[in-house]
């Protein structure tokens, strides 16, 4: 038709409702980077959530010696990229600028989430994130988990990483009962809740349990507590020492918090 009507590409697509994307072939990928597109197909897929730049920072770690450019050019090219979920657009309302850590134990993050096994039987996790480095401190599964059993996953804690100087959640009943509130006091650690309806105010957990529902919850099927278990453990160790995150300058949480670059200089350099 283009050349018969001689009319420009951009009217045909117009007059038959195509996108001139459909009329360009695809780039071939060269020999001499056939090994890096496979080893990124790889990444992809051993990584589903992980999008160019994570995938860019891996490569790094683990010696390549890669251009980021090559790299996003090679990701599109393989038809990786990761579906966008458009956002309902929202009034502009007076937002509270959320506290923010600068050093670890300043204060942890707790919250709950839930899914179920095959069978239909409900279970919960309880995660805690320490503000500072979002590192994963640690993830309580089981079918119910009242206030002794965070009591219990807090001492545990506490013996590990050190005393927080305070616990910041929601109102949830575990949360605001007087076991828990006990605990804090003999251990002069400061409990902090947010506004009912504010999960904004609770900002660091909410994004890890974005993170984790997509890469665990979602992306498994579970049969068993045992099965939840297991596979959380392992992908803790994955979050904290191999996902780089880009809040921490595409460094782990494990890396951030063991990193001797002060706090200034970090936000200097950024």
């Amino acid at each position: 038709m283009i050349n018969q009507k001689r009319i420009s590409q951009r009217k045909a697509c117009c007059w038959v409702g195509l996108s001139r994307n459909a009329l360009v072939e695809p780039a071939a990928i060269k020999d001499k980077d056939e090994a890096l597109a496979s080893r990124i197909e790889q990444l992809a897929r051993r990584y589903k959530q992980w999008g160019v730049l994570k995938i860019y920072r891996r490569l790094r770690k683990q010696g390549e010696l890669v251009n980021h450019k090559k790299v996003r050019r090679l990701y599109r090219t393989l038809g990786l990229g990761l579906r966008r979920k458009t956002k309902k657009r929202l009034p502009d309302a007076v937002r509270k600028p959320l506290p923010k850590a600068t050093a670890c134990n300043q204060c942890w993050s707790l919250d709950f989430t839930s899914d179920n096994l095959t069978g239909g039987r409900k279970f919960r996790t309880l995660n805690v994130v320490d503000d500072y480095n979002r590192e994963a401190l640690g993830i309580e599964v089981d079918y119910s988990l009242p206030a002794q059993r965070a009591i219990r996953l807090l001492d545990q804690l506490v013996e590990r990483y050190g005393k927080p100087g305070r616990l910041r959640s929601d109102n949830g009943p575990e949360f605001i009962s007087q076991d828990l509130q006990a605990w804090c006091r003999d251990k002069s650690i400061e409990l902090c809740w947010i506004e009912p309806g504010k999960p904004t105010q609770n900002a660091y957990i909410e994004r890890f349990n974005g993170t984790f529902r997509r890469e665990v919850l979602d992306a498994h099927i579970f049969t068993s507590i045992r099965h939840v278990r297991q596979t959380v453990d392992d992908w803790l160790v994955e979050y904290n020492n191999e996902r780089p995150h880009q809040a921490l300058q595409f460094m782990t949480p494990v890396e951030y918090r063991q990193s001797d670059v002060p706090p200034e200089k970090r936000s200097s350099e950024k």
